[in-house]
């Protein structure tokens, strides 16, 4: 099956609009937004001294709100879909969820996707927000934002982590139907979630396309089970990859910043490929981030233990067409539609002038290889 491709939308200041016409073009399946108060990359090494990305923005950590912003783009565009990539469900309540999804559906005219998953440390942990029973909690949620959507007249709740009584959300869906729910899953519990409850599902990590294509059978057992269509689900993919010739991937995998990728990738992930993950066999990538503990002394003993190759064994990286080939057998693994993510940007300000284009070549090169008609 072919696939089709989705774009990432950066919601950090500085904040630049003005692509928004090249992505609505028709060349993109949907637009997907980020859900952060702080970013993946540790602050503390987001200096002159170590990036010259520093120069042009102070703080790695800029985020704006994306609900708002997702409206902002819903006016701005008129026939590429809006997703959340993704919201979590203890942050925000979920009656708002449901609230903001039918406000973003109509502003959108339909287009709208509401992602969501459980939760990071990194947003977190920091605010004192109780991630504890996370994935209980995003399971009640779910099904109470599914109730306010479906049920006509007031509506009552009880449930381990959320009560109503009485409660109305009277705006009717936009008339395409409710938003889709994309659901962010990695676990076996979250997954078997996607199954009974999820329209959509982003894995997080940097799992290889075999393993994808297992979760990807949890995913569909559970939807049977459920007595839900499979077929209905949309697996998708955020592919992080380093777009390079050779001599140029030898000096970005030396810049601490695309060192600190590791931080992201899961214990599992690297021992499958034969590596020992620096932060500890247990470690479980973006879902174990927490910017409080990431001191400067302790990312430069990290930088130091970090082995390029361990990064590339599980990352795809090379020449665009290279990493076409590689992104492609997600395709085969039963992914529907793919980001690409150019990490190689985070190199420097040379790098990331150079993204772009890049992307746009793994792109053209990935729809040549997948038969895609956009």
């Amino acid at each position: 099956m072919p696939l089709e491709l989705a774009a990432f939308l950066r919601t950090t200041l500085p904040l630049d609009l003005r692509t928004l016409d090249a992505l609505d073009d028709g060349r993109y399946h949907s637009i997907w937004m980020p859900d952060h108060l702080v970013s993946f990359w540790p602050d503390s090494i987001w200096t002159p001294e170590f990036t010259d990305l520093a120069e042009v923005s102070p703080s790695p950590h800029r985020y704006l709100d994306v609900l708002p912003l997702a409206g902002a783009v819903a006016a701005r565009t008129a026939r590429t879909r809006l997703a959340t990539s993704v919201v979590d469900t203890v942050r925000r309540h979920p009656v708002m969820l449901a609230q903001s999804a039918l406000t973003l559906s109509h502003l959108s005219d339909g287009r709208f996707i509401l992602g969501l998953g459980a939760g990071e440390r990194e947003n977190l942990a920091p605010y004192g927000f109780d991630d504890r029973a996370a994935v209980s909690r995003f399971a009640e949620a779910v099904r109470l934002i599914r109730s306010l959507w479906s049920t006509a007249g007031p509506v009552d709740f009880e449930g381990e982590f959320f009560t109503l009584e009485h409660a109305r959300l009277d705006a009717e869906p936009h008339h395409t139907g409710t938003p889709p729910i994309w659901i962010g899953a990695n676990g076996p519990r979250m997954l078997r979630l996607v199954g009974e409850l999820g329209d959509g599902w982003w894995p997080t990590g940097s799992a290889e396309p075999d393993i994808y294509a297992a979760q990807l059978v949890r995913i569909r057992e559970a939807a049977e089970q459920a007595g839900r269509d499979p077929d209905a689900i949309t697996p998708a993919k955020m592919v992080v990859c380093l777009i390079g010739e050779p001599d140029e991937l030898d000096v970005i995998m030396q810049r601490p910043l695309v060192k600190s990728l590791v931080l992201q990738l899961t214990a599992e992930a690297l021992r499958a490929a034969g590596h020992d993950h620096p932060m500890g066999e247990r470690w479980r990538g973006i879902q174990d981030i927490d910017p409080r503990a990431l001191t400067r002394d302790r990312l430069l003993r990290l930088l130091d233990e970090v082995d390029p190759a361990a990064i590339l064994s599980v990352v795809p990286h090379g020449t665009p067409k290279r990493v076409a080939e590689q992104i492609a057998a997600f395709g085969e693994a039963g992914a529907r539609v793919v980001a690409v993510l150019d990490y190689s940007a985070m190199a420097g300000q040379d790098y990331a002038a150079a993204s772009p284009s890049k992307v746009r070549e793994v792109e053209d090169a990935l729809l040549t290889l997948t038969g895609s008609t956009r």
